[in-house]
């Protein structure tokens, strides 16, 4: 036997770390459509609120609350990628201790 194949999932897991890593420097690319359709719309009411000349601290909060939500979703995909790797370890394991078990008889 060989290794596990891990491959397709570590390059995922790699994927989803650079994901995160440009989440959290401010980068918009990982969001899906409708977390970037809300981060426009909060910054539309900004922008409506600093025409008007009023503070802009609600749509600021807007998207100090869409920017978290975002990492907790990358966070929580990296969580099941990890446990995904770890289920394919532990399958490979057993099935090599159980040729290592059956020995030669």
């Amino acid at each position: 036997m060989g290794k596990p194949d891990t491959r397709r999932v570590d390059r995922e897991i790699s994927k989803t770390q650079k994901k995160l890593e440009a989440v959290q420097r401010g980068e918009w690319w990982p969001l899906t459509g409708k977390e970037r359709r809300d981060m426009f719309r909060a910054m539309a009411g900004g922008a409506r609120s600093i025409h008007q000349g009023h503070s802009t601290s609600g749509a600021e909060t807007r998207m100090d609350s869409i920017g978290s939500s975002v990492e907790s979703r990358l966070n929580a995909e990296l969580t099941a990628l990890h446990g995904e790797r770890q289920r394919i370890i532990t399958e490979y394991a057993q099935a090599k201790a159980k040729t290592k078990s059956s020995g030669w008889w």
